[in-house]
């Protein structure tokens, strides 16, 4: 059961502070020992942010592997997919898609993260919605581009 789905609204419209902060976010979850799925549009996103987690910080260390459906990744604390489903259940979705991820209480904690751009906030909006409709507890968070997580 789901927690709780946090929406992180970003002031940039650029995807690159979404995937930054998705990074560090995904870190605090991993230093907190949860396990974390990311899920991505497409493979080719999965792939730039399976990248991006290896270099977004040259401090750090977030341990992850690239999900596909055929590939196992249950000793993986962090995995990075674009399956709509969200690859095999996590404590944390972090979503960086603009879909929903089918079958979302398979996740205790959900972060939805929306940039500034018009059609992704109209489509985080009917993802928030679609929330409320399960009855999920919903948390909104304005975040400027220096934000920490």
């Amino acid at each position: 059961m789901t927690d709780r789905v946090d929406f992180y609204v970003l002031k940039d419209a650029t995807p690159k502070q979404g995937w930054n902060f998705a990074c560090r976010l995904t870190e605090k979850a991993y230093l907190r020992a949860l396990r974390v799925a990311v899920l991505t549009e497409n493979e080719a996103d999965a792939r730039s942010l399976d990248d991006l987690l290896w270099t977004f910080n040259e401090r750090s260390f977030v341990p992850h592997a690239l999900h596909r459906d055929v590939e196992p990744v249950a000793s993986a604390p962090v995995y990075v997919t674009a399956q709509p489903d969200g690859g095999p259940g996590a404590d944390l979705l972090v979503n960086l898609s603009n879909r929903m991820p089918r079958e979302p209480l398979r996740f205790a904690r959900i972060a939805e993260i929306i940039d500034a751009d018009a059609e992704r906030k109209r489509l985080g909006r009917e993802r928030f919605k679609s929330y409320r409709d399960l009855q999920l507890p919903l948390e909104t968070h304005q975040l400027d581009a220096i934000t920490d997580v």
